[in-house]
């Protein structure tokens, strides 16, 4: 996972290459396209928010509206591509540890495209920092700092498959 480690910018990310790195699946995975990559430091990636959303259905269904804590999600997935890129993530997933000075400023909301910036801070080992940061049409709807902790695939009955992360088992499977 940590190749492109270097400071070189990377091109944008379709979703097969971002599945390959988060273990987010339909109806969670919550990032379409990354659209700037500068490995170790920053990262630009987008989720187009569509009215036939899953959570639509129950969240606020006259008024519909993203729940904050996917906006959080959705920002954080962003980040957990990031973190894959990092010297030493390699056989490792990243997971929540904390959310610090998290602010909602406005609702996301059907048709939006929320741009998601996440900025390294800090790196020690297992554990890192980023601020996110989540715009709509340039406008702040969410930010705050991120901390993860990583766990290794095997910690977590994981593996890497063709390129996907997989359940133990589910790979053997699929080659029969």
């Amino acid at each position: 996972m940590a190749e492109g480690s270097g400071r070189t910018p990377l091109g944008p990310m379709e979703i097969e290459q971002i599945m390959a790195r988060i273990p987010h699946r339909y109806p969670f995975l919550l990032v379409d396209r990354i659209l700037e990559l500068e490995p170790g430091r920053r990262i630009v990636g987008l989720k187009n928010v569509s009215a036939n959303e899953p959570f639509f259905l129950g969240h606020f269904p006259e008024y519909p509206v993203m729940p904050g804590v996917l906006v959080i999600e959705a920002m954080a997935q962003v980040g957990g591509v990031l973190a894959s890129f990092l010297p030493g993530t390699e056989g490792h997933l990243a997971y929540f540890a904390s959310i610090d000075r998290c602010r909602f400023r406005r609702p996301v909301r059907p048709g939006d495209q929320l741009l998601t910036e996440v900025v390294v801070i800090k790196v020690r080992e297992r554990v890192g920092k980023m601020q996110a940061t989540g715009r709509v049409d340039g406008a702040v709807v969410a930010d705050g700092v991120f901390t993860y902790s990583l766990v290794s695939l095997a910690e977590a009955d994981k593996m890497l498959s063709d390129g996907r992360i997989v359940r133990r088992g589910e790979a053997a499977r699929g080659q029969r």
